[in-house]
């Protein structure tokens, strides 16, 4: 009977922990007009009805030309305000290196709340294969 008392505990405490595991997202952006905008609202959105989520933005091609330093939205507002919300929010934003190599970018032309990795595309499946779930705006 002792044994069963155990494996009860067990199996509450395993489902105890998945039910409070933190949710962990990657939101991929290659082309900034189309999908940044929309993507930093679906992001705000996501945190403000799980909070504890941990967000990534990667972005590669276009896609990073949203946090280029003064950058500005469809509307005529800069990027960089929402973008630095959502980082005090804990959400990271990663540019692909090999975009800035291929368009010849700088990363002193970014915002201060970009960070960088080697491939975008690397870094996308990466994020996957440790179980990030995937969202294309």
């Amino acid at each position: 009977m002792a044994a069963w008392k155990w494996a009860g505990a067990l199996v509450l405490g395993c489902a105890s922990t998945m039910a409070l595991a933190q949710d962990t997202v990657v939101y991929h952006i290659n082309d900034a007009a189309e999908q940044a905008l929309g993507g930093l609202r679906n992001i705000k959105n996501h945190l403000d009805t799980d909070p504890a989520a941990r967000i990534t933005v990667v972005s590669h091609a276009t896609g990073v030309d949203f946090m280029m330093d003064g950058a500005k939205d469809k509307n005529g507002a800069l990027y960089s305000g929402p973008v630095a919300a959502l980082k005090a929010r804990g959400v990271n934003f990663e540019i692909c290196e090999i975009t800035l190599a291929n368009r010849n970018l700088k990363k002193s032309q970014f915002i201060l709340e970009a960070d960088f990795t080697p491939s975008g595309v690397v870094r996308l499946a990466k994020l996957q294969k440790q179980g990030f779930a995937y969202i294309k705006p």
